[in-house]
């Protein structure tokens, strides 16, 4: 038996808590959009996606329709979440 230093548990739940926090914040990017506001920058966008947030990121692209028609988004976006089914099913 190895012992980690965070039960897996902890983690999926801070995986959930990211992931929700991405959708939300994709959700508020297009808002941000439809009132011409100023914008949650693309980069940042990106690297949520990539630092976990990849199924929020996805969600939030499907649901919103947001960042759809950028090829970085439904290039990356896609493969990070391949990425992290990878990671999460060789790990657990």
């Amino acid at each position: 038996m190895t012992e980690t230093i965070f039960p897996q548990e902890t983690i999926l739940a801070a995986l959930k808590t990211l992931n929700t926090a991405v959708f939300l914040i994709y959700g508020m990017d297009k808002f941000l959009a439809k009132i011409h506001s100023k914008r949650v920058p693309e980069r940042f966008l990106l690297l949520l996606a990539i630092a976990g947030g990849s199924f929020g990121a996805l969600g939030g692209m499907i649901f919103f329709r947001h960042k759809t028609k950028h090829w970085k988004f439904r290039v990356i976006v896609p493969l990070t979440v391949i990425a992290h089914l990878v990671l999460y099913l060789t790990y657990r």
